[in-house]
């Protein structure tokens, strides 16, 4: 009978236990061959297993049509996590030198008590002694290859200094573990290593009012997501243009700009991740580098939006250089406009002002989009739409007065909403009363200095 939760993951289990099974084998076999100086290579390893249909790692290899070499360095990546004792064959010391063999390369952690494999200890695994197929190796870790581009695998240099190239650690990407084991893609979300946070919303088109002219350029950056490949395959621009698309929304905040970006996202399913600038740019030289390496490395080959929030902070206009923290932060931002040009999906930053926009990055947006405070027939639409109970307001208020009234954008409508409705509940209330709305209307307007009248 079904046990329920174990059946989820056990035909992922099965793969991967097959796939570390044949590691063992030939790790085994490597060892052998070089204690005994045989001249077999690799090749004389067995073969790979069948991996059973429909989990996560036959699909892996069958969608990036991996050899037994690469399957071999993705299991030894994988075996710290989910067979350690896998490696501890190379824990074995060198008589003559009373240490461990340099040909296998290898860390050991500071509370993992396992070997960690190093680019090294791949290299001695599937090419042994043979200075070509270490070149070869390198192959693996280029930005172009599977592994580096889609963070299935990585080898993380930046400890090693001016060591040797393979002797950073070897690195099983986050996602990729997840995927493996549970047969599902884990969605990464905000932290030290990732400073980007998935944005999503329940409301819909409707519930975003703009005007035509904006909604008409929103449509475009649509049509580019969904039919943009096509297109440039069927009209032959492929060579002449890249394949992502930068749009610039600006406008003052509460507008609609977080708002619309996420709107894109869901309605051609794909995700949303938003970057406050602000809180990435670090006062640590190559920091922000690191940071933001690591957001655009994720989302490369996930059709992500990168929705940058407080664009000013890197791409404000700059001052003379005239220190050397100056020289670097422009560098940051060499780094960032580069990463946006080459990215292939949509990248869409954000500003209060388009004058605050270095005009050396505004060539490079494919559109412009200007988001107005809206009128006093929008400023109703938003009242009426954000309060769509009936009976909720009481008798005697006067929405289209305050909507003709006091200029609001959406966003400082929802905070005035939020308390009346706050002062409502205080009071007993079921219904917003004139009180309770004068009431959030001055707390409201008071951010910017100003009065209810």
């Amino acid at each position: 009978m079904s046990t329920g939760v174990d059946d989820r993951y056990a035909l992922h289990a099965t793969a991967l236990s097959r796939e570390l099974d044949w590691l063992g084998a030939v790790l085994n076999l490597r060892l052998e061959q070089h204690f005994q100086q045989h001249p077999e290579g690799f090749e004389a390893a067995p073969p790979p297993p069948p991996l059973p249909a429909g989990s996560a790692l036959a699909e892996l290899v069958d969608e990036l049509g991996l050899k037994p070499a690469e399957r071999a360095v993705l299991a030894l990546a994988l075996a710290p996590h989910l067979r350690p004792g896998a490696l501890d064959l190379l824990f074995v010391r060198n008589q003559n030198l009373d240490r461990g063999f340099t040909e296998f390369g290898g860390w050991k952690a500071q509370r993992h008590g396992g070997f960690l494999p190093t680019g090294e200890t791949a290299a001695f695994l599937v090419a042994g002694e043979h200075l070509a197929g270490r070149i070869a190796l390198l192959d693996l870790f280029d930005a172009l290859h599977p592994f580096i581009a889609r963070d299935i695998l990585r080898l993380d240099c930046e400890a090693t200094g001016n060591e040797p190239q393979l002797s950073g650690a070897l690195n099983v990407g986050a996602e990729t573990l997840q995927r493996l084991q549970t047969g599902v893609w884990h969605k990464p979300d905000y932290n030290i290593q990732f400073p980007a946070k998935r944005i999503t919303t329940d409301l819909d088109w409707s519930d975003l009012v703009l005007t035509p002219d904006v909604m008409d350029e929103i449509m475009v950056i649509q049509t580019w997501m969904r039919q943009g490949a096509d297109l440039m395959h069927d009209w032959g621009l492929t060579r002449a243009v890249k394949p992502g698309y930068r749009s610039l929304f600006y406008g003052p905040p509460g507008t609609g700009k977080t708002l619309t970006a996420t709107l894109l996202g869901q309605s051609v399913g794909v995700d949303v991740y938003r970057i406050d600038l602000s809180m990435v740019v670090s006062k640590y030289i190559g920091e922000t580098e690191k940071n933001l390496a690591r957001v655009f490395d994720q989302a490369q080959n996930r059709r992500w939006i990168l929705f940058f929030d407080e664009a000013d902070a890197l791409f404000g206009k700059r001052a003379a250089v005239q220190s050397s923290n100056d020289r670097h932060a422009n560098q940051e931002i060499a780094y960032l406009l580069q990463r946006v040009e080459d990215f292939p999906g949509v990248v869409i930053l954000a500003s209060n002002l388009r004058g605050n926009i270095d005009e050396a990055f505004s060539r490079r947006f494919q559109s412009m989009v200007y988001f107005p405070m809206p009128d006093a027939e929008q400023r109703l639409r938003l009242w009426r739409g954000l309060l769509p109970q009936a009976g909720r307001v009481a008798p005697g208020v006067d929405l289209e007065a305050m909507a003709e009234q006091h200029v609001l954008s959406g966003g400082a409508i929802v905070n005035v909403l939020r308390f009346a409705v706050l002062q409502a509940a205080r009071s007993g209330a079921t219904q917003i009363g004139a009180a309770h709305l004068r009431s959030a209307l001055a707390k409201e307007l008071g951010k910017e200095g100003r009065t209810v009248g």
